[in-house]
């Protein structure tokens, strides 16, 4: 059972108005992310891109880099409120992830991509070796 927050109208006007500041400056890119068995997803929506053209994803210094751009279609816009431009998102791998444990593949203008799970945490016990008496 889902349980429905309440939010005040001060909170929903902060919330409105840092998601403003944060995409005028440059066009982002939303994530949603999860676990399911042994794989981790990434899912981004990316509609109106050509994955050929417009998409770059990269893995470097253990992060998986997506870069691209949202060309405008060249006509007369009396009134837009899509963004389009370059974007740019890093998002950290699980630990001990090899880029060719990486997919990706693009549907219906939603980008998914999908890795081993790894360790949740980022961590790992490292053995200690005794030597000497």
């Amino acid at each position: 059972m889902s349980k429905q927050v309440q939010r005040d109208n001060q909170s929903l006007f902060a919330d409105l108005m840092g998601w403003m500041n944060s995409t005028v400056a440059e066009p982002q890119v939303r994530v949603e992310e999860w676990v399911e068995d042994d794989r981790r997803f990434i899912r981004v929506d990316l509609p109106g891109v050509d994955p050929d053209k417009d998409i770059e994803l990269t893995v470097d210094g253990g992060m998986l880099q997506l870069r691209g751009e949202r060309r405008a279609e060249e006509h007369h816009r009396h009134r837009t409120e899509i963004r389009y431009g370059s974007f740019a998102r890093a998002l950290p791998l699980p630990a001990g992830t090899r880029p060719e444990d990486i997919t990706a593949e693009y549907t219906n203008g939603v980008l998914t991509v999908s890795m081993p799970a790894g360790d949740a945490s980022g961590t790992r016990k490292i053995p200690i070796t005794r030597t000497g008496s």
